[in-house]
């Protein structure tokens, strides 16, 4: 017999058996692993698991493993409500105006459409509001009539339980006061005071809110005249959609 026919054999065997371990690790009794799975919970946690062939929960954030189904219904009322808050505020802002009384210095106009923007994004439905309607400058007080502007947008707003957060943004002009030593305090404190108009006399809940200041980062138009940063100094009221709600 041939030696080379030895080495031939011995390899075509070790081939067979490399296999069929392979073959024998694709298969896994999924009931005992389950079983095994059960009795580890119980002895770790004191309560058991479900079927490891069932889908669970999924390691991303929000998503499981099972199949889940639109509910078409809901969302479509979701948006109704969305639509209902966004034509009241526009009816608001476009017949009411701001009292010439208490009206910060600069300002031109009377009419709260040339203060108020809505925007619709991604995350949801925006009301942005100009600084120069709510505080005097480089100050987190409230103008007397921006009380009333703040507590009318929130009636409205009370109506769809949507997530609230507010933003504060200032422009890149830089301030360093006691009290607020950068742009970063002084958007903080400016959307902190609407948000407690909202929750405190208007009466929202206060798990729904949260607030955000973005110091002067986040610019609708780029700082480079007199005009374009008074559009970027503003406090933005934003109505999340659900899924963007625990961020």
């Amino acid at each position: 017999m041939e030696r080379w026919l030895l080495s031939y054999a011995d390899f075509i065997t070790l081939l067979m058996v490399f296999f069929i371990m392979m073959y024998a690790l694709s298969k896994v009794d999924v009931a005992k692993y389950n079983a095994i799975a059960q009795s580890l919970s119980v002895v770790l946690t004191g309560s058991t698991i479900q079927d490891l062939d069932t889908p669970g929960p999924s390691l991303a954030p929000g998503v499981t493993g099972a199949q889940t189904s639109e509910q078409p219904v809901d969302l479509a009322e979701a948006a109704s409500q969305l639509a209902e808050v966004q034509k009241q505020i526009e009816k608001f802002i476009s017949i009411d105006k701001v009292d010439g009384s208490s009206m910060a210095a600069g300002q031109s106009s009377t009419k709260l459409a040339d203060y108020i923007d809505i925007i619709e994004q991604e995350r949801g439905l925006v009301i942005s509001i100009k600084d120069t309607l709510l505080f005097p400058s480089g100050s987190d007080e409230l103008n007397p009539q921006a009380q009333v502007v703040i507590e009318q947008l929130g009636k409205a707003l009370d109506q769809v339980p949507n997530q609230l957060r507010v933003e504060g943004h200032t422009d890149d002009l830089a301030i360093n006061t006691e009290r607020f030593p950068s742009n970063w305090e002084l958007s903080v404190a400016r959307a902190t005071t609407v948000l407690h108009v909202l929750q405190k006399d208007v009466g929202i809940d206060a798990d729904r809110l949260s607030v955000g200041g973005y110091g002067e980062f986040r610019p609708l138009v780029p700082n480079t005249n007199a005009v374009n940063r008074s559009k970027n100094r503003r406090v933005d009221i934003v109505i999340l959609k659900q899924k963007y709600s625990e961020f």
